[in-house]
């Protein structure tokens, strides 16, 4: 099927080495694209499926892709961008009606005999993923048959998949996690499930039936997926293993999952740039919280801000060197040039510490690090402080300048359906209780939370909201005297 495809797009005009993009949702088709580009020596280039019209057109222009796999839903907001409609090949649909143009669902069926697939280079571009954009415009991380290879490598190895275990990627497999989860698990030979949406009335049926061994999801989803009242400790049975990563686990999911499925979750580190470089693979309570040893594949370093390797328990800057690291930030050879000294060491801008054990403890993107009083402040390490309260559903956390502390801490909260919540001085009381000085000194309850392209807490929204508030009070308050 994937060749019928693969053919199907050289007849259609692509090249080796073209950039093909795709606006789809999890679909098993979307797995078969993938391998078609791979067959046919194309780029593929995923996009989020929940970008919009100007996101659309970033990853467009950064990437030249020459033309779009799309979702028919999304017709709408593609006629509102600028460039999808001078793109060279146009715009492929799936679940289009008949007639509508060229579609996935006849490129599957057809013949294209004259056609013959390339020999592949397993070092040429093979797939742009975008990055967040968690502080800034998302950029685009290449990666090689090679270097995506050696990532699908050591996932197995680090967590022993098995010719018995059914994965199930319970994420979006535009994104790096759901993409490397499905792959490693293909090249096993093992059954993958393609989960259409991750929340519990499309997960729980698929627990019941397919009976998966192995799970990956993000917090976010895996919470949503814990709390869903429908879902029994029975569901959770056949499970062997539940990975998580992507952002901080806080010791309320871990707690929760346990009682439901009996199993820690076991979290892991890792980046679009790079797969997953660390791996908890503690199975006690030893190690909750940790990120895990360096897995199998991977070396690590702690540095300061000077490059120089930190004592053991110090934080600093996270450098990893492997053979699966980024090729390049497309098009943007100066991001490239900063990520990487000149030993092949990739700066992952994370802040870490490791202990005399060997395991790695996560505090935040160093560009998100809060500076107030002249100590450093992690947002996750609040957020989790707040998250335990019995009514707080989501929180994130940023910095907002001051004069005199440098920076305040502000958090941003959703509430349980049903909950009440205690007044704000009091809320804060209960974050002093377990984080002290790092409480903040503001919340702020919001209707949604918003959340970004990959599923996490949306820091950069909750930024430009702090900012934006901030800035009218101080103009309020310079017309009133």
């Amino acid at each position: 099927m994937s060749i019928r495809l693969a053919k199907s797009y050289l007849a259609h005009g692509m090249k080796p080495g073209d950039r093909v993009a795709s606006l789809m949702p999890n679909r098993w088709e979307l797995v078969v694209h993938y391998l078609a580009c791979l067959k046919a020596g194309l780029v593929a280039t995923p996009l989020n499926y929940r970008y919009m019209a100007p996101e659309i057109d970033h990853a467009l222009g950064l990437s030249g892709s020459v033309v779009l796999v799309s979702h028919a839903e999304r017709a709408e907001d593609l006629a509102g961008t600028e460039l999808v409609k001078d793109l060279p090949l146009g715009v492929i649909t799936f679940s289009a009606e008949a007639g509508g143009g060229p579609c996935i669902e006849d490129m599957l069926k057809a013949e294209h005999s004259e056609f013959e697939l390339p020999v592949l280079d397993p070092d040429a571009p093979y797939v742009i993923f975008f990055t967040s954009g968690s502080t800034g415009k998302p950029k685009g991380v290449t990666h090689s048959l090679n270097t995506m290879g050696w990532m699908c490598r050591y996932i197995s190895h680090s967590m022993g998949v098995n010719k018995d275990d059914v994965m199930l990627p319970g994420s979006s497999i535009s994104h790096i996690g759901g993409f490397l989860w499905s792959f490693a698990a293909i090249a096993e030979g093992i059954k993958v499930i393609v989960a259409q949406n991750f929340d519990g009335d499309e997960l729980l049926p698929i627990f019941r039936e397919f009976k998966p061994t192995v799970i990956f999801m993000i917090p976010a989803a895996l919470f949503e997926l814990v709390r869903d009242h429908h879902g029994t400790h029975d569901d959770f049975s056949s499970l062997r293993l539940c990975i998580s990563g992507g952002d901080k686990i806080s010791d309320v999911l871990e707690h929760e999952f346990m009682e439901k499925a009996g199993i820690i979750v076991s979290e892991i580190y890792g980046m679009t740039e790079l797969g997953a470089s660390h791996y908890n693979q503690d199975k006690s309570l030893d190690h909750l919280g940790s990120v895990g040893t360096v897995a199998p594949g991977f070396e690590s370093v702690i540095r300061d801000d000077d490059s120089n390797e930190v004592p053991l328990g110090t934080p600093g800057r996270l450098w990893v060197r492997s053979k699966c690291t980024t090729l390049r930030y497309w098009d943007n050879e100066a991001a490239t040039d900063e990520a990487y000294d000149a030993d092949g060491w990739f700066d992952t801008g994370d802040i870490m510490k490791k202990d005399e054990n060997g395991f790695y403890w996560f505090f935040g993107r160093k560009k998100q690090i809060i500076v107030h009083d002249g100590s450093n402040i992690c947002p996750q390490e609040v957020e989790e402080a707040l998250q335990a309260h019995s009514s707080v559903e989501h929180v994130g956390v940023v910095g907002i300048h001051n004069l005199v502390h440098g920076e305040n801490v502000v958090a941003y909260i959703t509430v349980h359906a049903g909950e009440t919540l205690p007044a704000i001085s009091e809320l804060i009381a209960f974050a002093k209780t377990k984080v002290g000085y790092k409480a903040p000194e503001e919340i702020v309850v919001l209707d949604e939370m918003p959340f970004n392209a990959t599923g996490k807490v949306d820091r950069v929204t909750l930024k430009r909201f702090a900012e934006e508030a901030h800035r009218v009070d101080a103009n309020l308050s310079s017309q009133l005297n």
